[in-house]
């Protein structure tokens, strides 16, 4: 469709210089085919329509040219001259025309969206639709192309799409500058394409991402859907919707925030997970609870209200216009950047300060002026510009509330291991002792590298080897999957941390649990222990290794040969039960 509308407005625009040029060889050829002309000899001779075509179009075109086929008369070199001019004048015209298209912003948005359909269409793996290439996208994108995954974007900002264009991704991520909520621009952007495999609506604007998951949802409901939103009424209708994956990223802020006080094992096992080079509290020990100063009550603000209400976290708030955000009785009417404002909010005796407006350079200013005051002040600061990172490092800030990085973690973790954010969910059922094991645990694993999880399912696409040995009886644990497979006395550098069985879940399995097919194990550790996993999921010979120490030929024959020897050693035992998983 993109590439009619690109031949139709090329058409139209140049019909005036085509018809110039028409016109201008139509004239031109019939007077050379008029105008008698003499041969050789003398005798009369008229240009036939294919010669007088042939001169004209070298002619025109101010190639150089001879008289042909016989010297021209006087006549017909007058009439030479008016071609000569008229053909020149036509094209002169025509290829300005032609260059003022091609200089026209519209007709080069054409151009640009024909050309991004096209790099949609000619993806064959499922691919990620983006909308929205800020600080959020941005940072998700890049995670997504470094993982392998295929994204497509979409921004409202040309100045963006310039940027990304210019960078190394740029190159493998197809892009393009228009209006998100626009279904026809959907379209072209491969939202009716069956290998879409998730649209992710992540505009600073909410009727835009409303609007995106609304579209998406009518035009393949089972297509997971994931959006950030900024208000309760916009996360209301996207759930009517049945969006997948609703994120609020103050929300789940203040989530964390309230685990860093009451639960901050947990917090840390949660915090290594989503975002694993991240620094947390210095220390799960350190004094945490206690009142708290919080400067700004917008969404932040009611955030943080909400979870630490439940959690009888004792704060005072400072706002500058404290009944315009309904804020609470008893805020204080100032930014916070004073120290006697500070000080009347009891900054003395609180343990820590929250600078959570929405200027960054206010958020600085208070947290400096609170620990003039109160060096020992544990300190949390809300980022809203990626551009003021460094300076917010510089300050030793302890924990830095930053939306677009928060959104962008927890959908990457919810494509790259969906079960993952299952396993999250199970946590807060858990004591903090039992996640103080956990935590420990997957510090001997990774020591300190960051993080890395994936999945394992015993499917026979994902997993044949394992599928293949389960369907034949034979025994497959858990632990098998974390031998190193060059040398199985030794363990890979990775974790099962969950295995789901249909409705059941086993969290942090023993060695010794039996696989069965459709199992799903959550796995955390080194990103180099999944390559080596993938051996012993793939590979039969791999799996027969770590399983029994005992190596063998990889070929079909070989393999049948193997169980035929060992039907006879079944056969042949005082025991021969059939349905008893089999060691190699």
């Amino acid at each position: 469709m993109q590439q009619e509308h690109v031949i139709y407005l090329f058409l139209r625009r140049l019909r005036a210089p085509m018809i110039t040029i028409v016109v201008v060889y139509s004239v031109s050829i019939l007077g050379f085919v008029l105008i008698p002309g003499a041969d050789d000899q003398g005798n009369p001779w008229r240009m036939d329509f294919f010669h007088a075509f042939y001169f004209v179009s070298f002619m025109g075109t101010t190639i150089g040219f001879g008289e042909i086929p016989y010297p021209f008369t006087t006549a017909q070199r007058f009439w030479t001259v008016y071609t000569i001019y008229a053909t020149v004048i036509g094209w002169l015209y025509s290829i300005t025309k032609i260059l003022a298209l091609f200089q026209e912003q519209s007709f080069i948005r054409l151009l640009k969206h024909n050309k991004f359909g096209r790099r949609v269409r000619r993806i064959r793996e499922s691919f990620y639709l983006v909308c929205g290439y800020g600080v959020t996208g941005s940072r998700l994108v890049q995670r997504l192309y470094e993982e392998g995954i295929k994204p497509v974007v979409i921004d409202s900002d040309p100045r963006v799409i310039e940027a990304m264009e210019t960078d190394q991704i740029g190159l493998a991520v197809p892009a393009i500058c228009g209006d998100a909520a626009d279904p026809s621009l959907l379209n072209t952007a491969g939202l009716r394409l069956k290998n879409c495999a998730c649209v992710i609506a992540l505009t600073d604007d909410d009727h835009t991402n409303l609007a995106v998951s609304i579209d998406s949802k009518l035009v393949f409901p089972e297509r997971q859907v994931i959006s950030r939103t900024e208000s309760p009424g916009t996360t209301a209708n996207l759930a009517s919707f049945g969006t997948d994956h609703i994120i609020d990223p103050f929300n789940i802020f203040a989530e964390h925030f309230v685990d860093s006080i009451t639960r901050p094992y947990r917090f840390i096992v949660k915090d290594l997970i989503f975002n694993p080079h991240h620094k947390v509290l210095p220390s799960p020990h350190q004094m945490t609870e206690g009142h708290w100063v919080v400067c700004g009550y917008g969404r932040f603000g009611k955030a943080l209200e909400e979870s630490c209400k439940n959690q009888r976290i004792s704060m005072t708030f400072i706002d500058p216009d404290p009944g315009l955000h309904n804020a609470p009785v008893g805020t204080l009417e100032e930014v916070g950047t004073e120290a006697e404002t500070l000080l009347l909010a009891g900054i003395m005796n609180s343990v820590g300060i929250i600078a959570g407006t929405n200027d960054d350079a206010d958020n600085l200013s208070i947290i400096i002026t609170a620990r003039n005051l109160k060096p020992d002040l544990i300190t949390v600061a809300r980022q809203n510009l990626a551009a003021n990172k460094p300076v917010f490092r510089a300050a030793n800030i302890n924990m830095i509330m930053e939306p677009g990085r928060i959104i962008a973690d927890e959908i990457f973790v919810l494509i790259k291991t969906p079960l993952m954010i299952e396993f999250v969910g199970l946590l807060r059922l858990r004591d903090e002792p039992w996640t103080r094991e956990l935590l420990q645990r997957i510090s001997a694993t990774i020591e300190d590298r960051p993080l890395d999880t994936w999945t394992v399912d015993i499917e026979a696409e994902s997993a044949p080897a394992i599928h293949e040995a389960l369907q034949r009886k034979r025994l497959v644990r858990v632990g098998f999957l974390c031998r190193d497979p060059r040398n199985r006395e030794r363990e890979l550098p990775a974790l099962p941390l969950m295995i789901k069985r249909g409705d059941e879940y086993i969290l942090l399995p023993e060695p010794q649990v039996r696989l069965q097919p459709g199992d799903q194990i959550l796995l955390g550790g080194k990103a180099s222990a999944e390559i080596f996993m993938s051996w012993i999921t793939d590979n039969q010979n791999v799996l027969r290794y770590v399983r029994s120490g005992l190596e063998a030929p990889g070929g079909a024959l070989w393999r049948w040969l193997g169980g035929r020897k060992r039907r006879r050693k079944v056969s042949s035992s005082a025991d021969p039960s059939k349905n008893r998983p089999v060691a190699d």
